[in-house]
């Protein structure tokens, strides 16, 4: 019996484990949707790819808006990501550390929605996290995959901790006024040029 549950929750990891890259792949490929295709001419690509992405930019309504994300979303699956994430973190001008820092927060956010026990962890690394509020944010998130609902939860969480990492980055530098530099981390890189839907 114990085998079987063994293989059991295994399959389960498994294929949780298989939504959340095909979440992640679906996000990576919206955030590529809101640059004009001249902005990823660097970026190493299929050419399907970067044809579904410039075809994205020549489709005004909403719900052949939406067929073409999930298109595209379908395309990423097979693509090499780093590459991409790479160049992607060239345009907005991030540095290495910050990538790094990224993906240790996408496996923050992993293991926690995996192990709710990782709230103990994440309250000593953040002692100002509204724990509550990501207990709640983590059953919504198992929710809407259960459901194959769009991700609102699961990335707010990210955006939870992200906040939470730039709160304690801060808290380094006590001759910076906090309320100061919440509102510069807002503005702190410029604005990428971003395309508009009807480019």
């Amino acid at each position: 019996m114990a085998n079987i549950k063994d293989t059991e929750d295994s399959y389960f990891v498994s294929k949780s484990q298989k939504k959340r890259d095909m979440d992640a792949l679906q996000d990576l490929g919206k955030t590529l949707t809101e640059y004009a295709p001249a902005r990823l001419k660097k970026i190493p690509m299929s050419d399907n790819l970067r044809e579904a992405l410039a075809e994205m930019h020549r489709i005004t309504a909403n719900g052949a808006r939406a067929r073409q994300l999930q298109y595209i979303g379908k395309l990423m699956r097979t693509e090499d990501v780093e590459p991409i994430r790479a160049g992607l973190a060239a345009i907005e001008g991030k540095s290495q550390t910050e990538i790094a820092r990224m993906h240790r927060l996408e496996k923050l956010r992993e293991r926690f929605l995996e192990d709710e026990t990782m709230l103990t962890e994440i309250g000593n690394l953040y002692p100002a996290a509204d724990l509550h509020r990501l207990r709640q944010l983590r059953r919504n998130a198992i929710k809407e995959r259960t459901e194959n609902k769009p991700p609102k939860a699961y990335r707010e969480i990210f955006q939870i901790l992200r906040d939470f990492e730039e709160g304690g980055v801060q808290a380094e530098h006590p001759h910076h006024n906090s309320d100061d530099e919440s509102a510069h981390s807002q503005h702190a890189h410029p604005q990428t040029e971003r395309a508009h839907p009807d480019e």
